[in-house]
C-alpha cells in the first residue's frame, strides 16, 4: 500500500516560501560579491579597473588564472588581491570578509579614506595585510587578532588613531608590524614590544615600526611625556632662574655700595664736628 502523498495545496505552500525567503547566506558570500561590492565603492580615476566588470565578476577565477587586475586564484578561488599603487579612492568595502580564500590583501599607496573594516576579521586565511600608505582613518580593529595566520600587518603612513590594539601581540606569526606615522596615542602593548615572554624565538619590533604618532609611548619608544618638564621648560627655567639671581646679585651690591657711602660721609661728618669743638 502506497503511503498518503501530501495534498498539493501544502506542496504549493512550500514551493512559495522557498521562493520568498532570501538566499542563504552561503551564496552570497563567495569571491563575485567580495568583488562587485569592492569596485562599487572604489574610484578609479586611472581606469585601472577597466576590466572589474560584472560580466568577468561571474567567474573571477579559471583555475589558477584570472582576466581581473590585482587578482590571483588559487584553484578557482581568489587568494590574492594586489591593488597597490592604482590611486584609487573611496573607501574598502566589508564585503571584502566574502573572499573568504583570501590570503593576501594589499591596497597600499592609494588614497583610500575611511576606517579599516573590523569585518576583515572573517578572513581567517589572511596571512598579509598591507594598507600602508592611504588616508584611513579610525582605530585599528582588534577584531584583527581572529586571523591567526597574519604574518604582516602594515597600516604605517594613515591617519590612524586611537589605541594600538593588546589583542594584536597574540599573534604569534606576526613576523611584520608597521603602524608608524599615524596619529595613535597610549601605551605600546607589551607583547608587541617584548614578544620572547609570549614564545621564545618571535621577534621584536623596534622603534621604526612606531615613530611618528605623537601620543604613543612606551617602549621601544620613549616613556609617557607630560608628568615631566620638557627640555625647553628646563632651559627656560634655568635661563629665569639666572636672570633673577643676577637682578638680586646686583641690587644687593647697590644697597651694600648706598649703605657703605652714608657711613663713610657720617664718619667724615663727625671728624669735623670734633676738630670744630674747643677743649675743656
Amino acid at each position: 500500500m502506497e503511503p498518503p502523498r501530501p495534498p498539493l495545496l501544502c506542496v504549493g505552500l512550500l514551493l512559495l516560501v522557498e521562493l520568498l525567503l532570501p538566499p542563504p547566506t552561503l551564496a552570497e558570500s563567495d569571491d563575485q560579491a567580495c568583488l562587485s561590492n569592492l569596485r562599487r565603492s572604489l574610484t578609479d580615476p586611472n581606469s585601472s579597473l577597466r576590466n572589474w566588470t560584472r560580466a568577468n565578476f561571474a567567474a573571477p577565477c579559471n583555475g589558477f588564472t584570472s582576466y581581473l587586475q590585482g587578482v590571483t586564484c588559487n584553484n578557482g578561488r581568489i587568494y590574492k588581491l594586489s591593488l597597490a599603487g592604482l590611486a584609487l579612492g573611496g573607501a574598502i568595502s566589508p564585503y571584502v570578509s566574502n573572499c573568504t580564500n583570501l590570503q593576501s590583501l594589499d591596497l597600499s599607496s592609494n588614497q583610500l579614506s575611511g576606517p579599516v573594516p573590523s569585518e576583515l576579521s572573517a578572513l581567517l586565511n589572511l596571512a598579509v595585510l598591507n594598507l600602508s600608505s592611504n588616508r584611513l582613518t579610525g582605530p585599528i580593529p582588534p577584531q584583527l587578532a581572529l586571523c591567526a595566520y597574519l604574518n604582516v600587518i602594515d597600516l604605517h603612513a594613515n591617519l590612524l588613531s586611537g589605541p594600538i590594539p593588546d589583542q594584536l601581540g597574540l599573534l604569534v606569526r606576526l613576523s611584520t608590524f608597521d603602524v608608524s606615522y599615524n596619529r595613535l596615542e597610549g601605551p605600546i602593548p607589551v607583547l608587541l614590544a617584548n614578544r620572547s615572554g609570549l614564545a621564545a624565538g618571535l621577534p621584536r619590533f623596534n622603534a621604526s615600526s612606531f615613530i611618528g604618532n605623537r601620543d604613543l609611548y612606551g617602549y621601544p619608544l620613549p616613556p609617557m611625556r607630560g608628568k615631566g618638564l620638557s627640555v625647553l621648560a628646563i632651559v627656560g627655567i634655568g635661563l629665569g632662574s639666572g636672570l633673577l639671581s643676577l637682578v638680586l646679585s646686583f641690587t644687593a651690591v647697590c644697597i651694600w655700595l648706598r649703605v657703605t657711602e652714608q657711613a663713610a660721609m657720617m664718619t667724615n661728618d663727625e671728624g669735623k664736628v670734633s676738630h670744630l669743638m674747643p677743649d675743656y
